[in-house]
């Protein structure tokens, strides 16, 4: 009974291991933006098609990420992923925000 038990933990943690490698990472690979009390940093992001862009939450604030195409949930932490497959201008917003300027560009070429 011990070695079926051994054996079963065994491949369950080889499938484990199977599924992190194949899931890619955990964060995005490209630029971040940081999402602060009124303000997002940088304002506008170049990319090539296939990349992605990270937000990160850094002030206190409730804040999101909303574009055409992407958006993320209202937070005051963590961070946000949007991987951009194809090329074109994409503008977001915080709803909560924009009239404070809370607007920003992400160009995919």
């Amino acid at each position: 009974m011990r070695r079926l038990i051994a054996a079963i933990t065994i491949a369950a943690i080889a499938a484990v291991a199977v599924v992190a490698a194949t899931a890619g990472p955990a964060t995005g690979a490209g630029p971040t933006v940081k999402v602060g009390d009124n303000y997002f940093k940088a304002k506008t992001i170049r990319i090539k098609a296939g990349g992605t862009v990270t937000w990160k939450w850094v002030g206190s604030d409730s804040h999101n990420v909303v574009g055409k195409v992407f958006h993320s949930k209202l937070k005051n932490k963590g961070t946000y992923f949007h991987k951009f497959s194809k090329k074109g201008t994409f503008h977001y917003i915080c709803t909560l925000h924009v009239d404070k300027g809370m607007r920003g560009t992400v160009i995919v070429r």
